[in-house]
């Protein structure tokens, strides 16, 4: 798990970006727990491309960034449901209810995340 440093910048618009971490700690097929704020986030590297979602599952108490990554496919380690990494849609129960993504943008070799 990472704490991000120097995590807030506000845009001209008033929406907060996060900046998560570096792309380099992510390794592709990988994920990496974020904490920020009041979010717990996992990050994903699916063949060079970042996606994040919340890293709770919404099945249990399992942690979606320590889970088995297949492709763009997490499987919880807590009760085995199944979530598309890029679209936080099911795929597999006992979950029925998506995981919360979020818009991801590399800028200076850091992933961030407006909210």
């Amino acid at each position: 798990m990472t704490t991000a440093a120097n995590p807030t910048a506000t845009n001209s618009s008033g929406a907060k970006r996060l900046y998560l971490c570096a792309t380099g700690e992510v390794a592709p097929g990988t994920a990496l727990k974020i904490e920020i704020e009041d979010l717990a986030l996992a990050v994903f590297n699916v063949d060079g491309e970042f996606f994040v979602t919340d890293d709770l599952c919404t099945h249990g108490p399992g942690s979606l960034s320590e889970g088995y990554i297949d492709g763009d496919v997490v499987e919880c380690n807590f009760h085995n449901g199944q979530f598309n990494i890029r679209t936080g849609e099911v795929v597999s129960p006992p979950c029925i209810v998506p995981v919360k993504t979020y818009p991801v943008t590399v800028i200076d070799g850091r992933v961030t995340i407006e909210v």
